[in-house]
């Protein structure tokens, strides 16, 4: 017994004081922390995570298409808009590059190397839409001095081809909204006389403004926000 009570009394010494801290409300959530989910959303297979969720959206956007191409009128043209980044394209790899900050000359450089790869759903998507004759328009942010890249990426994981792909104008007015600029250029689409059945977008930005589509669908993107 006596043993016994002096190794409990060992172990007690032994022991690190408990320490006294004073905390303080942090304001928002750690940031490094908050990264690190967002790495595990974005490679994680269960249906919660990112490409599960951009998967369920294309299968309503697949059904919202097909639903829509069987009771046009004849005649009727029918459009589809897509916006392009992390909704047909996905600039993963340069956002891990840049630990989710936006750094001017590394987009610069990424856009260049055209190795944005195909969000898969959305490929789908728009293979469905190239079956069944629904005209393709791509509405994206990218500048014009973009173009050319921007054309060979797309071709290259699939989206072979198109009816407009349109880039924001360099001379663009400084106050000009994406709300403002991608609804101005919807509207440029339905005064062709097409019917715009369905918007797909990362941002509610891409969505939002008129004339809108008959129907609008947002995909996950919790790397980055565009107003």
């Amino acid at each position: 017994m006596r043993k016994l009570v002096l190794a409990f009394l060992l172990a007690a010494l032994a022991a690190p004081a408990q320490q006294s801290i004073i905390r303080i409300k942090e304001p928002q959530p750690n940031l490094g922390l908050l990264k690190n989910r967002l790495t595990e959303y974005h490679d994680c297979k269960e249906s919660n995570c990112y490409y599960p969720q951009i998967d369920t959206q294309s299968d309503k956007e697949i059904q919202i298409l097909k639903r829509r191409v069987a009771k046009a009128k004849p005649g009727e043209k029918l459009a589809l808009v897509l916006d392009i980044d992390e909704t047909s394209l996905s600039n993963w790899d340069e956002e891990k590059q840049d630990d989710y900050g936006y750094i001017a000359a590394d987009w610069d450089a990424w856009v260049k190397r055209r190795a944005c790869t195909a969000i898969p759903g959305t490929l789908r998507l728009y293979q469905e839409a190239e079956k069944d004759k629904v005209a393709v328009f791509f509405i994206t942010g990218r500048p014009q001095d973009e173009r050319e890249d921007t054309a060979a990426n797309l071709k290259a994981v699939g989206y072979t081809q198109w009816d407009g792909l349109v880039l924001r104008a360099a001379d663009h007015p400084k106050t000009q909204t994406v709300v403002d600029y991608k609804s101005a250029e919807r509207q440029e689409i339905v005064a062709q006389g097409y019917t715009i059945i369905l918007n797909v977008g990362d941002q509610m930005s891409d969505l939002n403004g008129n004339p809108q589509a008959e129907k609008s669908v947002k995909l996950p993107n919790p790397f980055y926000f565009i107003p």
